[in-house]
């Protein structure tokens, strides 16, 4: 289970890369979750962060179908590491 984790983790933080690296996506990613870019360095690795950016990726089909194009994932991989990051384990998306 702890390796299912990391693995989520692992690629919440390349979402937050791949939103960082564009400045229009990531100005739409501060703006909806009320970060600044500093609080966002700071606690880029804290789990809680990184379910956030899971959060703003699910959003959006575009999002989501961009971020798995460039991570080289099937889109499905996403919301699977979205449960298994802080909160996921309630998510109902029926």
């Amino acid at each position: 289970m702890q390796n299912e984790r990391e693995s989520a983790e692992t690629l919440a933080i390349a979402a937050l890369g791949w939103l960082a690296a564009d400045e229009d996506r990531w100005q739409r990613y501060l703006g909806a979750t009320g970060a600044s870019a500093e609080s966002v360095a700071r606690s880029a690795r804290e789990p809680e962060l990184l379910a956030a950016v899971m959060d703003f990726l699910l959003t959006e089909d575009q999002l989501v179908l961009g971020f798995a194009a460039e991570a080289g994932v099937r889109p499905e991989a996403i919301l699977r590491a979205r449960r298994r990051l802080p909160g996921g384990e309630a998510l109902d998306w029926a």
